[in-house]
């Protein structure tokens, strides 16, 4: 059986090969299986050819599987109250009396073991784990609740879906609290794939999660995009080979995401759909 273009595209495996690897039908056929073709026996009335057969693998890789890959906290919702809650949560089970006021807005965006590491960096405190564990109770209990979409991104999510994009959610979050969010916000039957951190840490950092992703989903990093907020969503998808598109009403800055290398930058979710199909499927 021919295998998926998206096999051949995947970085992670040292059989796979790159489009501009691929020269004609034969080297194709050579290339995905790492050896030369055995001399091609004579065609039999009952046999399939060996022509129709590199025909469709070589036509498999000419059209890629092309996806947009979307961040959640600052980039479809406004996370902060719920973020606020969990994190005062945390500190003071912890012994602590935060300040109501704390600023967590550059805090937002890193895996939660960091931004804990920084809230607790003032109180001398090295307890990161109790501080994540306590977090992590108390907003599976209510903190999740506290998001909101953006204004806009409902139609957003809907234009790229009427569009035939592909969307998967990519999160650092934990998955489970991201389709809790997305369920009940009404935004998860627009996604192909809802995916974030899991126990164990193996998807905490935004390479390792965009590259789990590409490879569950058999999606080409050269023609697909990723959107997001921060440095880390931009250097996340540079990492695995993606392209990535900045959005300016989140928690970063255009300073911080022009300096990441963000291949665009988009300024109102009015815009946000129109941009992606535009990248989507460009190489």
């Amino acid at each position: 059986m021919a295998h998926s273009l998206q096999h051949i595209c995947a970085p992670t495996s040292p059989r796979y090969i790159r489009f501009d690897d691929v020269r004609d039908g034969l080297t194709f056929v050579k290339a995905a299986r790492g050896r030369a073709l055995r001399k091609r026996p004579k065609r039999k009335p009952d046999q399939p050819g060996m022509y129709s057969f590199a025909f469709a693998r070589y036509s498999a890789v000419m059209t890629p599987t092309c996806a947009v890959l979307l961040d959640l906290d600052g980039t479809l919702i406004d996370s902060r109250p719920g973020i606020l809650a969990s994190s005062l949560a945390a500190l003071r089970a912890l012994g602590h009396e935060p300040d109501e006021t704390l600023d967590i807005r550059r805090a937002i965006g890193p895996p939660l073991e960091d931004m804990m590491q920084v809230l607790l960096r003032s109180y001398g405190d090295d307890r990161v784990g109790d501080a994540v564990a306590a977090y992590r109770q108390h907003y599976g209990e209510s903190g999740f609740l506290g998001s909101e979409p953006y204004p806009g991104i409902g139609n957003s999510l809907r234009e790229m879906q009427q569009a035939g994009l592909r969307i998967h959610l990519a999160t650092s979050k934990r998955e489970i609290f991201a389709r809790r969010i997305l369920d009940h916000l009404e935004f998860a039957a627009y996604f192909d794939g809802i995916h974030g951190s899991v126990p164990g840490g193996a998807l905490d950092h935004k390479p390792e999660l965009l590259a789990h992703i590409l490879s569950e989903h058999d999606i080409s990093p050269s023609c697909s995009v990723m959107v997001g907020d921060r440095r880390y969503d931009i250097s996340g998808a540079h990492a695995v080979r993606m392209r990535g598109l900045g959005v300016l009403w989140g928690y970063g800055t255009r300073d911080e995401l022009e300096a990441a290398g963000a291949d665009q930058l988009v300024e109102s979710t009015a815009d946000l759909a129109r941009t992606v199909r535009s990248m989507v499927g460009e190489r």
